[in-house]
């Protein structure tokens, strides 16, 4: 990212969640005009505007997406449509007729067409990725299109949007976008992993290099029959295989579709070893777990008094009473606990919680219908131009916006 990208002496607006741009936007103006000539107007316009939409696009690029025209809707009322065919607004021109102050239609919000200028940039893939809340900004929604994290109907690539097409980012990239970043402890806590895991793979290849050069025949036929192995060392050496396949240096010959898949099984299994088992004496169940909860910490639910027939022989027992307020409690926590544990490795802050200043940011268009669980939206259609709303999220009056597109009105 460029030097000064960010500026707080001159304000500057880019499609970004970060703290800096939160703050100029709460003091973004319109460009002066008063000393100024219609030209000049016209370019500090188009200036201020395209560093917000459309910042990593070329301006020849740009030129050619532009379009004159703005797509806009205007909503009919059925019942007056039904009732007349509009000739009423005829009566009585010119003779004086008033229309009674109860009947006058209420004037209708201004359609704020202007806002409609940057309209061919929402159909951009990375542009919509970021108004799924996606990625926190629009340069790291791009990264994640250029290394193949995003899915379109199914397959890899990068095209300006049609109406029905469905995108789909990495989990875990979004996860990494959203998320919090680590503080100074979680990241001493991650090098630590790290280290260890590294000194523990150096120490095996050491000692695995001294036993193949020291074992007996009888060893060798003990490896051979079929003792049971760690699944994540076979997915590791699998990996190393596929590897030195594809390294360049490989003799065999290797056809452009067989390289493909081995690409992909390459994935599939960083993915597998990426994720992290949680060692619990818990079962999965959740009614197993609060079962076995209830028993370690010698919790008894609250009978009725019915069933609690106690003798004198046989006092009651002294123990606490989990309330069902408690218990639904305790069942929520175990869910967040199991669909959001604690884990050292990841990029970003665990237990996942979301970045700051995400909340400033967080709306989505009406043009997209978006599905955060499976990390997946639809782009249902080109953005339009309601009365009183447009739907192009800009931070600019429609003054400016009106400026910026008679500048390339006239460069067309």
């Amino acid at each position: 990212m460029r030097k000064r990208f960010y500026s707080l002496k001159h304000v500057k607006v880019r499609q970004s969640w970060n703290k800096y741009n939160l703050y100029n936007l709460s003091r973004v103006k319109d460009p002066r005009a008063a000393d100024r000539t219609y030209f000049q107007q016209k370019w500090s316009a188009k200036s201020v505007t395209r560093g917000y939409h459309g910042e990593t696009i070329r301006e020849k690029h740009w030129q050619k997406m532009f379009r004159p025209t703005m797509r806009s809707v205007v909503p009919m009322d059925h019942e007056y449509l039904a009732r007349t065919d509009g000739s009423e607004h005829a009566l009585g021109r010119g003779s004086g007729l008033d229309v009674p102050p109860d009947k006058k239609s209420r004037p209708r919000p201004v359609t704020p067409y202007m806002n409609m200028v940057y309209a061919p940039t929402e159909r951009r893939l990375d542009t919509a990725i970021f108004r799924s809340m996606f990625a926190s900004s629009v340069r790291q929604a791009r990264q994640f299109v250029v290394h193949g994290d995003v899915m379109v109907n199914g397959k890899k690539a990068s095209y300006m949007l049609n109406p029905g097409d469905m995108f789909q980012v990495e989990p875990e990239r979004v996860l990494f976008a959203t998320g919090a970043s680590k503080d100074r402890k979680e990241r001493r806590a991650t090098r630590v992993i790290r280290r260890s895991k590294q000194n523990a793979a150096s120490s095996e290849g050491a000692e695995n290099e001294f036993s193949e050069s020291t074992e007996s025949p009888s060893t060798a036929t003990q490896k051979s029959s079929g003792v049971p192995q760690d699944p994540k060392e076979i997915l590791s050496g699998l990996l190393s295989n596929a590897k030195s396949i594809l390294s360049p240096d490989s003799k065999d010959t290797v056809s452009a579709k067989r390289k493909q898949d081995l690409r992909a099984f390459q994935r599939t299994i960083r993915r597998t070893l990426s994720r992290t088992t949680i060692d619990t004496t818990l079962t999965d169940d959740l009614d197993a777990q609060l079962q076995e909860l209830t028993a370690k910490l010698k919790i008894t639910t609250p009978i009725s008094s019915e069933d609690a027939q106690t003798t004198p022989d046989q006092p009651a027992p002294q123990l606490a009473t989990l309330s069902p307020e408690d218990r639904r409690a305790l069942r929520t926590a175990l869910i967040e606990a199991r669909e959001n544990p604690i884990d050292p490795t990841k990029p970003y802050a665990t237990p996942w919680r979301p970045r700051d200043f995400m909340s400033a940011f967080a709306f989505i268009p009406r043009y997209l219908e978006v599905n955060h669980r499976i990390c997946a939206a639809v782009y249902l259609r080109h953005p339009v131009a309601r009365p009183g709303l447009a739907e192009v999220p800009t931070p600019y009056s429609t003054e400016t916006n009106m400026l910026a597109f008679n500048w390339y009105l006239r460069r067309r």
